[in-house]
């Protein structure tokens, strides 16, 4: 995937959907930062990507998706919107029993 730009409109909503970073560091993980977006944006949030990142991005997203993230209905909401009907499990953590 490639990095996405620290512009301004892209680090106010790294900074409400990983709050728990400094908004630069969530935009360097991409896959990380997206998977937040696509769980806990808002419309507006998904606006401001718009011209930035792709739908297929956002599927591919999907594919790499870290565990703990996507709640079950975004999770769902995302892979029809991908054209994965049904979705897939969601993903889990693996090695820590």
């Amino acid at each position: 995937m490639k990095p996405l730009p620290a512009t301004l409109e892209l680090l106010n909503v790294a900074r409400r959907v990983v709050w728990f970073k400094e908004p630069e560091a969530a935009l360097a993980d991409p896959v990380h930062f997206l998977a937040h977006v696509m769980t806990y944006g808002t419309i507006e949030d998904l606006k401001a990507l718009a011209g930035t990142v792709e739908q297929a991005e956002l599927c591919e997203v999907l594919d790499h998706a870290p565990p703990g993230i996507f709640d079950p209905r975004s999770w769902a909401y995302w892979n029809l919107k991908c054209g994965s009907e049904p979705a897939p499990s969601l993903p889990t953590r693996t090695g820590l029993q």
